[in-house]
């Protein structure tokens, strides 16, 4: 029996115009009716989901929700937007990852709760796409002020073009997994977590606090930063848009962001209505 759903958003519950389709709120709507937990769990910083969390209007329909956030580095309590379990990128890891973009036309960004951060460089074309995405304006720092201490930095990111992004991820890979968790996440974004941190982990730490059994744990993404999601979740259900490693790890298989794939895996896992 399915008792909490997590639903990545870019790919999986946002079609590609960014929007959430009728069906997909149905289908929520009717699973939290059954009692099942909804939670959000995105690579997308806080406030990059609320205005999607006010459209589906769980609010109104659980006032004990939650969310996690920047794949797995955060979770909050969706009544007062608490957070209540995080991990940090340190002074010295910006220090440390700041080097690598210095010779590359890319951004080194660094995000908090309520700053979209850009330090050094221009911000490039896939800059600007991806703060307007999660609803948030640029702003600029210097090395020095995101060392600080200010400042509570979840995640860094390193974003540019595709062609760009493939290069800096190809090169580097190897040795920042050492330190880190990593996965570029979008062909433009290539994102650096706390090691050890991932959707998986902050699934995990959701389910227990929240007392359910990994095998109520259902799961539904598209992209390489849900493979660890799918690895915990019993039921693990992958978008007929999946990247091929995201299709690989998950035990099922629902359609597509573009035809109420969302809906169509929770009405025939969760509710078993198809």
């Amino acid at each position: 029996m399915v008792k909490l759903i997590a639903i990545d958003m870019d790919g999986t519950l946002l079609n590609e115009n960014k929007h959430i389709d009728k069906a997909q709120k149905e289908a929520i709507h009717d699973a939290i009716e059954a009692g099942i937990k909804i939670v959000l769990c995105t690579g997308r910083p806080l406030y990059g989901i609320l205005p999607f969390y006010k459209e589906l209007g769980l609010h109104e329909l659980d006032m004990e929700g939650y969310v996690i956030l920047n794949n797995g580095c955060s979770i909050h309590k969706t009544k007062n937007w608490e957070l209540i379990d995080w991990v940090e990128i340190t002074s010295d890891d910006i220090d440390y990852l700041y080097k690598f973009s210095e010779e590359h036309d890319i951004n080194f960004t660094l995000v908090d709760d309520t700053h979209y951060f850009n330090i050094g460089r221009k911000p490039t074309d896939e800059l600007v796409i991806d703060a307007k995405f999660v609803f948030s304006d640029i702003t600029e720092i210097s090395l020095e002020e995101a060392k600080s201490g200010k400042y509570k930095i979840i995640k860094a990111m390193y974003i540019g073009n595709p062609e760009e992004m493939e290069s800096f991820h190809k090169k580097y890979e190897n040795i920042l997994k050492d330190k880190y968790s990593e996965v570029l996440s979008q062909p433009y974004v290539y994102e650096i977590l706390p090691k050890g941190n991932n959707k998986g982990t902050g699934l995990k730490k959701l389910a227990d606090k929240l007392g359910i059994k990994q095998e109520e744990v259902m799961a539904i993404g598209d992209g390489n930063n849900d493979i660890e999601m799918f690895e915990y979740a019993n039921y693990s259900v992958a978008m007929e848009n999946a990247t091929e490693l995201a299709a690989k790890a998950a035990k099922y298989r629902t359609d597509s962001n573009m035809n109420d794939g969302v809906a169509k895996a929770i009405r025939k896992y969760a509710l078993n209505k198809i």
